[in-house]
């Protein structure tokens, strides 16, 4: 049974050997396809992401940068698409959301999941069509629900009582009928971080199914003038390779939607599965493709409405890291090389680039872990054990844990991190007034910008303050 050292973690047996699945590399210099959007490619060590090298993008547009890769994007939402052929398949945009990206989802022919009043003024400003549009939220603001009414979204998806009686009297004052989902917690432990499981019961998403509250809230809901019932939704968790969590929670609304029928008198026609759908940020991880993803949740919700002797339901999904996260790399010069000596002659060896926990916070927020490589140029030294870090006044603030680079790495040098185009963005902030990176398309040996890199002037523009004479 292992025990915490007194001195920390890093001090204890080897801490310094990395992760039992992190094996060394025979050539450091190599990429692992699984973890890369499909047209990154290295040659002579140089990594190139839609035909772009990126020492070439940096020096166009600076570092860090985030590099968006448009074929892998759209290529993985069309794959959604088609393999869940018959669903609706709603993105999550709170993965990461920006009107160009909208764009390209409504050309695809996917709908948008939105979560705030800002992620709503996105898809106004691309131009997506509101009936493609779901509005999900544990606490939205009577200003939001006017708005999304206004635009014509085809559903709301309702989190509390209190929100069912908001949302009514918003109906009633434009005199808009508004179609509603309704949001359940089935009591399902998803095999994930504690912060993104979103289906067991003490949690603040949802109505529990096992208290009542769930059934109730329908009731409410059908007898609402100007409300109409579309379906239960349910969402057990973020980054999840296991189907099983699916099978419990479809089992158990399934379960409830077949109670509404015979108890309320109303045949729901939707439901929504949610997303969570993982995708590979290592090489211990192991993602489903949509093809068997699709497959086998049809399978499941085929088999619970025969036994409940219920009619299926149009279902929905929702999913937003599978499409983005591996589509989106992040490019970051390293600044300084430091080997610290600890306790017993052993030695880390601690990478410093020029972002960190403000351009991608879920290593110190999840203790998530990412990979990494040297994307401007080859070397012929030995893989050693490193750590990538950030520029920022925290001790926590890690990129990637652990990951085996060439023990030559040296100030200068480009390092990519696969895997961030989920919610690295979308949760940047700016730390110790750091500057939020663009975000740079690649297509076809071309740069565009999608998001620009943050100014200083940006940065000032909210503060209002009367600098002293």
């Amino acid at each position: 049974m292992p025990t915490a050292h007194p001195s920390g973690w890093a001090h204890a047996d080897g801490a310094l050997r990395g992760p039992h699945w992190l094996r060394e590399p025979s050539d450091p210099n190599e990429l692992v396809p699984l973890l890369w959007s499909r047209t990154a490619t290295k040659t002579d060590g140089v990594l190139s992401v839609g035909g772009v090298p990126l020492p070439d993008l940096v020096r166009e547009h600076g570092s860090p940068a985030y590099v968006l890769d448009e074929v892998d994007l759209r290529g993985r939402a069309r794959a959604f698409r088609d393999a869940f052929a018959g669903y609706e398949v709603f993105y999550a945009g709170k993965a990461f959301l920006c009107t160009t990206v909208a764009r390209w989802l409504a050309e695809d022919g996917l709908s948008l999941d939105v979560c705030s009043g800002g992620e709503l003024a996105v898809a106004e400003r691309a131009g997506f069509p509101m009936e493609r549009v779901g509005f999900h939220g544990n606490n939205k603001t009577l200003r939001e629900l006017e708005r999304a009414v206004e635009l014509g979204v085809g559903r709301i998806v309702v989190d509390s009582f209190v929100e069912i009686e908001r949302l009514a009297g918003v109906s009633a004052e434009l005199g808009r009928t508004v179609g509603v989902m309704v949001r359940v917690t089935p009591g399902v432990e998803a095999h994930t971080h504690e912060y993104i499981a979103t289906a067991h019961e003490d949690q603040k998403f949802g109505f529990s199914i096992s208290s009542g509250d769930a059934i109730e809230a329908v009731r409410r809901v059908h007898a609402a003038p100007g409300l109409r019932l579309l379906g239960l939704h349910c969402h057990i968790g973020s980054q999840i390779f296991d189907t099983s969590g699916f099978e419990v929670a479809a089992r158990r609304v399934l379960a409830l939607h077949a109670q509404v029928a015979d108890e309320v008198g109303v045949e729901m026609p939707e439901l929504d599965l949610g997303g969570g759908f993982g995708i590979a940020y290592t090489t211990q991880d192991d993602p489903s493709d949509p093809a068997q993803l699709a497959t086998e949740m049809t399978k499941i919700v085929e088999h619970e409405c025969r036994a409940l002797g219920v009619a299926q339901p149009r279902l929905s999904i929702e999913p937003g890291r599978a499409i983005v996260g591996p589509a989106m790399c992040t490019v970051y010069e390293v600044g300084t090389v430091k080997e610290v000596a600890l306790d017993g002659g052993v030695r880390r060896t601690y990478v410093s680039v020029d972002g960190g926990m403000s351009d991608n916070i879920r290593t110190a927020l999840y203790d998530a872990d990412y990979s990494a490589t040297i994307a401007s140029r080859d070397s012929a030294a030995r893989p050693e054990l490193a750590r990538v870090v950030g520029k920022h006044c925290e001790a926590g603030d890690i990129v990637v844990k652990d990951e085996f680079l060439p023990g030559d790495v040296q100030p200068g040098d480009l390092v990519a991190v696969p895997g961030t185009g989920a919610y690295c963005r979308s949760m940047a902030s700016n730390y110790n007034h750091a500057l939020r990176p663009p975000v740079i398309g690649v297509r076809d040996g071309r740069t565009f910008t999608v998001l620009r890199r943050e100014t200083e002037a940006d940065l000032l523009a909210t503060d209002v303050g009367v600098p002293h004479e």
